[in-house]
């Protein structure tokens, strides 16, 4: 390799209901070289191999090239990583997850990339993946699920119990409790102030499930200023304006999802509901946005953008995008049966690799 040349990084997956687990493992890809390049499949591919993918591929493209580590998007990436694929995209090697992915028919997707020595690894962020997420929200109450006049719980039904369940049988698709540390904080943040003349834009919600919908948002509250700063709320003030279900993601996870956005320079943790002077002063706020979805009044039936709206700083904004979280879960709830499956088939699909490299490593360490 010559002096000087750039190390260009190959990762590929569905990125499907992206996460901060998704973004976790790109930071690492990208840290392990100069340009980060992302292949993203298509919804016939992930079909074939997984099951139907919550979004489509429009919207995660969208989504991957809204991560702040990654530099170019890959339309269309074939569902097994060939060397081809990397030549082609002038990538020295792949990265992956520890965890095991495969096709329909049971292949690794990464044996040709192993095989030829251009492929690392990097540690899968364990308690989230999106069998997990899509488990959480097939799982919630049943008031969910009226048909009628008729109340029925998906519990009665035999469904899976992945997203709540702590004795989930996979070691990678399993729900297990994130637990977040102030390092995990800090890789995901930009560490950068403001400068002293720049415009700071704030804007303040759940940010639930982070989706194309806040992404679109975030870009256009960004072109308000220069550097924007997301308050996010407390799970107890969420569950209190959305209700009993939500938020689905607890405060640490949303975090993570919100610093990973490339448009988002700093997060509040638990900010307060309503957007007080001491609050816009403290961090030197010019401007203050909102979607367009409804304003919830605070406690004393206040509303918690009185203060910016009076001060002449509050903007309402369209971002175009009618994605919202509540559509998601509908999407996941119109096709129950499908993601169930698909949960249920993953996993054992995942606890049969498992047991096959268990069983490999046992083998060579008695050779």
């Amino acid at each position: 390799m010559s002096e000087g040349k750039k190390v260009r990084v190959w990762c590929d997956g569905c990125y499907d209901m992206v996460h901060f687990g998704h973004a976790n493992s790109l930071r690492q890809a990208k840290a392990l070289g100069d340009i980060l390049v992302v292949g993203v499949h298509t919804d016939a591919e992930i079909t074939k191999h997984k099951g139907p993918p919550v979004f489509t591929e429009e919207e995660r493209y969208k989504m991957i090239r809204g991560i702040k580590w990654v530099d170019e998007v890959i339309e269309g990436a074939p569902y097994v990583t060939t060397l081809d694929t990397l030549d082609k995209n002038n990538c020295d090697f792949c990265v992956h997850g520890d965890d095991i992915t495969t096709t329909a028919d049971g292949i690794d997707t990464y044996h040709l990339v192993k095989e030829a020595k251009r492929y690392k690894e990097v540690s899968r962020t364990a308690g989230i993946s999106t069998t997990d997420l899509v488990g959480r929200m097939l799982l919630m109450t049943r008031n969910h699920f009226r048909q009628g006049n008729e109340e029925y719980s998906i519990e009665k039904e035999g469904s899976s119990r992945m997203g709540q369940d702590h004795s989930a049988r996979s070691p990678w698709t399993g729900c297990s409790q994130f637990l977040p540390t102030t390092q995990k904080i800090i890789q995901f943040s930009d560490g950068k102030a403001p400068k002293p003349d720049d415009t700071i834009v704030y804007v303040a919600g759940a940010f639930d499930l982070f989706h194309v919908g806040h992404l679109d948002f975030l870009e256009k509250a960004k072109e308000k200023g220069d550097y924007l700063i997301v308050g996010l709320h407390t799970d107890p003030v969420v569950n209190e304006y959305k209700g009993s279900n939500y938020p689905i993601m607890n405060l640490h996870e949303r975090v993570l999802s919100v610093l990973a956005c490339k448009h988002v320079n700093e997060v509040v943790i638990g900010a307060p509901y309503a957007v007080t002077k001491d609050l816009m002063e403290h961090f030197n706020v010019s401007v203050v946005c909102h979607g367009q979805t409804p304003i919830a009044l605070g406690e004393g039936q206040i509303d918690p953008y009185a203060v910016p709206k009076m001060m002449g700083r509050f903007f309402l904004l369209d971002s175009g995008n009618p994605m919202t979280t509540e559509k998601i879960v509908d999407r996941i709830i119109k096709h129950r049966l499908e993601y169930e499956q698909r949960n249920t088939k993953k996993e054992k699909k995942e606890l049969e690799a498992y047991e096959a490299s268990q069983k490999l490593k046992l083998t060579q360490k008695s050779g």
